[in-house]
């Protein structure tokens, strides 16, 4: 026979404790007298089996969250002012003397004797008869018979009968509720459409043919040589050494440092949480002798360690690099360069030239021409029209109203009458008229005429004139001059220059990060657990298979 668990054989033995009356040996030998007073004692095999509860301690695991503070490393550019020293080249302008020969020009006026003709215009005034037509209006007055019609307005004054109720006050005196009306006249607005006519003025145009001269005037263009003396200026080119500084750039290489670096990417291995962990053993087959049955029993049940698997993390850490490249600069260094200057000088010298002149002469042309002259002629045409004429008729609307009267009521007794309107209607009476009406006729009648016109008949008259000349002779003088040519001059000037360097700095940033924590805890749990039944061999005495 296998042993028992001890916790079980432990409860067991305690049940076995609680039974008040217990005799007998192990095999059928003990007997019950507790349960019933007269039955017949059973044998231990055959006794119930006795469950009980009872508090277990039971270890569970709980996970905390906990906080705790971390560092991860920034990175920060810093931005640091340093001062150098520096040289800058300014221009600067200098004056040096130079002589120079100049060759300055004496004028002379001298005079000559010039013989030259005048043109002299001599107008001389002719008259000459001109015959020419003149178309002399001739104006007759007519008369001619118009016929129109002329609308009448005629009024007619006709009535009508126009039924109303008007309502006579009746004065009771009683206390109780009255209804009364109260007529409110209605004002209605009616149209109704007159027809008149109306003499509209209509203008026609008509033209007429009118001749008449116009003396057109023709201006003729003639042309004349008039002399003149024009001083012409010679430029003549002279060459000059002039000295002037010129900065001729110098390249040259440095080399600088530059800081830098890049982000590089490492992996890490983060060991994995470890938590406690119950673990019960596989438990085994027991076969019960009495029932012929296999049981289960369970394994035993401990606690142990258990590590998660560990992860793979990524980090970022910044690595700085300084790398060096050369850099390409120029400086100015000052050369003095000799050029040759081409300086031009001027000298005048005198040129007969003739200007060529125009002057107009004006003469008359006649020429006879036609207009179309436009003259009105006013008709009366007539135009039938129609005006809308408003009219108003009353209407009497009643409401019906009440009121508590407690002494005199008054009640409208109605009372039909009638009342005679006049209104008029217009119509139009049209009545056929005559009148003469005077025109005008225009002819023309030739008639011959003659004017004198003067014109006028231009001739040249020469006369030979002479007059002194003044003309100009020019010579040179040779002059020694001083003068100030100014050149540029590259001075180096010290000064101090701030420039930007950048730097990286690395700092411990605290940053808060939560993990969950296992804590092992005792609590009680109720369990209920049976007595196990006795194992007695039966007493058929057959053996289980």
């Amino acid at each position: 026979m296998k042993t028992v668990p001890v916790a079980l054989t432990a409860v067991w033995l305690l049940a076995a404790a609680l039974v008040s009356t217990a005799s007998g040996a192990y095999c059928g030998v003990t007997s019950y007298t507790a349960f019933g007073g007269g039955a017949e004692p059973a044998s231990f095999c055959q006794a119930k089996q006795q469950c009980f509860t009872v508090m277990r301690n039971v270890r569970r695991v709980v996970h905390e969250t906990q906080e705790y503070t971390c560092y991860r490393n920034v990175y920060e550019t810093v931005y640091e002012d340093r001062i150098i020293d520096a040289v800058r080249y300014v221009h600067e302008t200098r004056y040096r003397e130079v002589a120079y020969t100049v060759k300055r020009p004496v004028y002379e006026t001298r005079y000559r004797t010039v013989n030259y003709t005048v043109a002299r215009p001599v107008w001389e005034t002719h008259t000459r008869e001109i015959p020419y037509t003149v178309q002399r209006p001739v104006y007759e007055t007519h008369h001619r018979t118009v016929n129109y019609t002329v609308a009448r307005p005629v009024w007619e004054t006709h009535t009508k009968q126009i039924p109303y109720t008007v309502y006579r006050p009746v004065y009771e005196t009683h206390y109780k509720t009255v209804n009364y009306t109260v007529a409110r006249p209605v004002w209605e607005t009616h149209t109704k459409e007159i027809p008149y006519v109306v003499y509209r003025p209509v203008y026609e145009t008509h033209y007429k043919t009118v001749d008449y001269t116009v003396a057109r005037p023709v201006w003729e263009t003639h042309t004349q040589k008039i002399p003149y003396t024009v001083k012409r200026p010679v430029h003549e080119t002279v060459i000059h050494e002039v000295a002037r500084t010129v900065m001729k750039p110098v390249h040259f290489q440095k080399t600088i440092a530059v800081r830098g670096g890049r982000w590089e990417t490492q992996m890490i291995e983060v060991p994995g949480r470890t938590y406690c962990k119950t673990v019960r053993e596989p438990g085994t087959l027991v076969k019960d002798p009495c029932t012929c049955q296999t049981v289960y029993v369970p394994g035993s049940v401990h606690t142990c360690q258990v590590q998660e698997p560990s992860r793979m993390i990524c980090r970022k850490f910044w690595v700085p690099e300084v790398h060096y490249k050369t850099v390409d600069c120029v400086r100015y260094e000052p050369h003095t360069i000799i050029e040759q200057v081409p300086v031009t000088v001027c000298r005048y010298v005198t040129e007969t030239r003739y200007q060529v002149q125009e002057y107009q002469v004006c003469r008359m042309e006649y020429e006879c021409r036609t207009k179309q002259v436009p003259y009105t002629v006013k008709r009366m045409v007539p135009e039938q029209r129609v005006r809308t004429m408003a009219y108003q008729v009353c209407r009497m609307e009643y409401e019906q109203h009440s009121k508590q009267v407690p002494y005199t009521v008054k009640r409208m007794v109605p009372e039909q009458r009638v009342r005679t309107v006049a209104y008029q209607v217009c119509r139009v009476e049209y009545e056929q008229r005559s009148k003469q009406v005077p025109y005008t006729v225009c002819r023309l009648v030739p008639e011959h005429r003659v004017r004198t016109v003067a014109y006028q008949v231009q001739r040249m008259e020469y006369e030979c004139r002479s007059k002194q000349v003044p003309y100009t002779v020019c010579r040179y003088e040779t002059e020694t001059h001083v003068k100030q040519v100014p050149y540029t001059v590259c001075v180096p000037v010290p000064y101090q220059k701030t420039y930007t360097v950048a730097h990286t700095v690395k700092r411990k940033v605290p940053y808060t990060v939560t993990r969950c924590v296992p804590r092992v805890i005792i609590e009680q749990v109720p369990v209920t657990v049976c007595c196990p039944l006795p194992q007695c061999k039966p007493k058929c005495g057959s053996s289980c298979v």
